[in-house]
């Protein structure tokens, strides 16, 4: 069991190396990696893919849709 000022020392220490590294990171020039050189890119070439994917899903394969069977459809006579 830890006594309370030694867990109150160590909690202030652990927040002050945090901070620290905080401001450390803060000061460094952020170098741009693969997602924000081409994130953008890839998300806009998915989209158009998924968009032109539906667009040929639903003029192409020859769905029909909601269609009424009203007047197309004959009752069998009944015996």
């Amino acid at each position: 069991m830890m006594f309370p000022l030694a867990r109150k020392v160590l909690r202030s220490l652990e927040l002050r190396s945090f901070q620290q590294m905080m401001a450390r990171q803060s000061h460094q020039k952020h170098l741009p990696d693969f997602h924000d050189k081409y994130g953008d890119a890839i998300l806009a070439s998915g989209a158009t893919f998924c968009f032109v994917a539906w667009v040929f899903v639903i003029t192409q394969i020859g769905l029909k849709w909601n269609l009424s069977p009203v007047g197309r459809i004959t009752p069998k006579e009944w015996r």
